[in-house]
């Protein structure tokens, strides 16, 4: 029964009922059961012409005589579920009410109250009544309310988290949202202790069994309601509410706090929201994708404490904490490859490029968080029993994001293998009919190096994995995803063949490429070479730098350096004498040189994209 009508403590406490003096004779225990009428009876046989919730007023000149009857008439109120019965003494029992029919009442927890003063009953009826209406309509601006809020969220394409938020702040309880294996998709712990929420979550869950639906489950405390569409059930949404009907207020609003319908239709309104907004969304990341992305962009961008990270990660199934933590990059060599064009083919290649990453873990059998964190690059924080299990992760990763990527079709076909396309368009590579057994072996390797790396690691398809140092605390995790995001950057100049990158690999330019933001390595290069590139500024046919580079690349040899330039050796000597003079620098000196090497590779990296 709702929380909207008084309960007989509250009745008592009215004036009208104050007037008459009220004492409690019996049925302590059940003045906290609700009033849902008052009705006045003064006959014996009353409990046939009721429903249960009233509070009957009577004087007691009706009823039995006898202390069976009496006996009788308190178990036929008990049994037809009357909240209490209130005696106005005076007319037939003047001092108090039988012994026995408070000894009936207190067995059967009737509330059973004495008016020593006489009362009229209209004043009582009118006043509960009253009361009963004008709780009725607050429930009902405050359903309204529910209804306006859930409406606007829908309207406004809100997120889970915030959808969740706003479930807390109406009910003032504990919500939380988890999917079918029950994993912690978000929650809202409205003032409580997270930690003591979603400590052992999955157990407890599986513990929690509503009957419907939409059910309150006594036994846990809980009420709950299936989150889903169109027959497609995802999860399930929960909301904390003590068995007691006691519910915290501390955070709640005045006019939502207290009744369990109205907590219904909330937690049915809010999984109704959830259930649309994931179907506007359906062609985009799935939820857990969503936390995923979240949680990585929070390490990386300081946006949310690393406690709270960690703990939502858990309550995600993703264990972070006493585990050694390696950050990975996965990236594509060419931002805009051939023959895609527009945000939207990018974003699609970025999508298809972040499921393979996902399926490849799953096929390593790798525990991580995993998702896009930019424009171009998929990241994944590895979470590992050991720092002795990091190179063979590694390993297991990579080989498994070959095969996954050689199996979508990324591949471009070897010799043997002759071109098929699927009926969607996409390439795909299949035996030749005349193939041999050795160009099947030779297809199958070529292919698999398209897939990952392209040709000579160039190509569109090519593909970077790079893994930052590992770290043994979740505090460090930002050092080494941002680490392994640095490398390959860096790693998208080399054209070496590794399955992944790491720090060591990188060299000089990718250690350049590193410190490009250092404002002291930009100081260095317009020091050794700001008064060139002024010089080509306003000269631009001449083009002195790459005169220079070529001069530096082909190791100090003067007659390579004009073959690479295309210049006449003469031409190229006097372009070398002038570049002398405008650095004011020996170009035959091998430290002068090899300064002016180092800010050309400089300058590469502060200008790539």
């Amino acid at each position: 029964m709702s929380a909207v009508f008084p309960t007989v403590r509250e009745v008592l406490a009215l004036d009208p009922v104050r007037h008459g003096a009220p004492r409690v004779v019996a049925g302590d225990e059940g003045l906290d059961r609700p009033v849902r009428w008052v009705h006045v009876a003064e006959v014996p046989d009353i409990a046939t012409l009721l429903g249960g919730g009233e509070l009957v007023l009577t004087t007691g000149i009706g009823l039995p005589g006898d202390d069976a009857g009496l006996r009788a008439f308190i178990g036929d109120l008990a049994d037809v579920g009357v909240s209490g019965l209130v005696v106005e003494l005076g007319r037939r029992y003047v001092s108090g009410v039988p012994r026995v029919m408070a000894a009936a009442a207190e067995r059967r927890g009737l509330p059973l109250v004495e008016l020593r003063r006489a009362t009229p009953f209209v004043r009582i009826t009118e006043a509960v009544h009253a009361l009963i209406v004008d709780a009725q309509l607050t429930e009902l601006r405050a359903t309204e309310e529910i209804h306006q809020r859930f409406n606007d969220l829908s309207v406004e394409g809100a997120d889970a988290a915030e959808v969740i938020r706003q479930a807390a702040e109406l009910s003032g309880c504990p919500v939380v949202l988890e999917n079918l294996s029950r994993q912690v998709l978000g929650y809202d712990p409205a003032g409580e202790s997270a930690e003591l929420l979603l400590d052992g979550w999955e157990q407890h869950s599986r513990r929690i069994r509503p009957a419907g639906r939409t059910a309150y489950d006594a036994d846990s405390g809980w009420l709950v309601t299936t989150v889903g569409a169109r027959g497609q059930d995802w999860g399930r949404l929960l909301l904390r509410w003590p068995a007691s009907g006691d519910v915290p207020s501390a955070q709640a609003s005045e006019a939502t706090t207290g009744s369990p319908t109205r907590l219904t239709i909330l937690i049915e309104r809010a999984a109704s929201t959830l259930a649309l907004g994931r179907l506007i969304r359906r062609d985009a990341e799935g939820l857990e994708r969503q936390i995923h992305r979240t949680l990585l962009t929070a390490l990386l961008d300081h946006s949310r404490p690393v406690d709270e990270v960690g703990l939502r990660a858990k309550a995600l199934g993703v264990v972070l904490d006493r585990r050694h933590l390696v950050g990975v990059m996965v990236r594509h060599r060419v931002d805009d490859p051939a023959g895609e064009a527009g945000p939207e083919a990018g974003q699609a290649r970025l999508r298809d490029l972040s499921e393979a990453v996902g399926q490849a873990l799953r096929e390593a059998k790798l525990t991580a968080l995993t998702s896009a964190v930019d424009d171009n690059s998929v990241g994944a924080l590895l979470a590992l029993p050991d720092p002795a299990a990091e190179e063979r992760a590694l390993s297991a990763f990579a080989s498994a994001l070959r095969r996954v990527r050689l199996d979508a079709g990324a591949g471009r076909p070897g010799p043997g293998v002759e071109p098929a396309r699927t009926a969607s368009g996409v390439d795909v590579s299949r035996p030749a009919p005349d193939a041999s057994r050795a160009d099947l072996v030779r297809a199958g390797v070529e292919a698999g190096r398209a897939v990952v790396d392209g040709p000579r690691g160039a190509g569109p398809g090519a593909v970077i994995v790079a893994a930052g140092s590992g770290v043994s605390t979740l505090r460090e995790a930002r050092r080494s995803l941002v680490e392994a995001r640095q490398i390959a950057e860096a790693a998208r100049r080399d054209r070496r063949d590794l399955p992944i990158f790491r720090l060591p690999h990188v060299g000089l330019a990718g250690l350049l490429h590193l410190l490009r933001d250092e404002p002291r390595l930009q100081t260095f290069v317009e020091r050794e070479l700001g008064a060139l590139l002024e010089y080509d500024a306003l000269h631009p046919r001449e083009r002195l730098l790459d005169t220079l580079r070529a001069y530096l690349e082909q190791g100090r040899n003067k007659s390579a350096g004009a073959a690479a330039a295309h210049l006449s050796r003469p031409a190229f000597y006097e372009r070398l004498a002038r570049i002398a003079r405008i650095l004011d620098v020996d170009l035959d000196s091998v430290e002068a040189s090899l300064s002016l090497h180092v800010a050309l590779l400089a300058l590469e990296a502060v200008r790539a994209p």
